[in-house]
């Protein structure tokens, strides 16, 4: 993984912890914790998805729907 590609994986999980922190009153910990136990960070990792190519806005979202119905896209 590159410098650049950390970066902006960092980038997207501040943002959609953010995002989740806004949305549903969850604490810092808490946000992160589901982000980074989530099949949507796992996806975004690994670098041949693309996924931290996308807007925040897109993994939020991404990351909603894992939430919801129990599994990635």
């Amino acid at each position: 993984m590159t410098k650049e590609q950390k970066f902006l994986i960092e980038l997207i999980i501040d943002d959609v912890a953010r995002y989740l922190i806004e949305d549903t009153g969850a604490s810092v910990i808490e946000a992160l914790d589901t982000v980074y136990h989530s099949q949507f960070y796992d996806k975004l990792m690994d670098t041949e998805t693309g996924l931290y190519y996308q807007s925040p806005a897109y993994c939020y979202e991404y990351l909603k729907h894992e939430l919801k119905y129990g599994k990635a896209v």
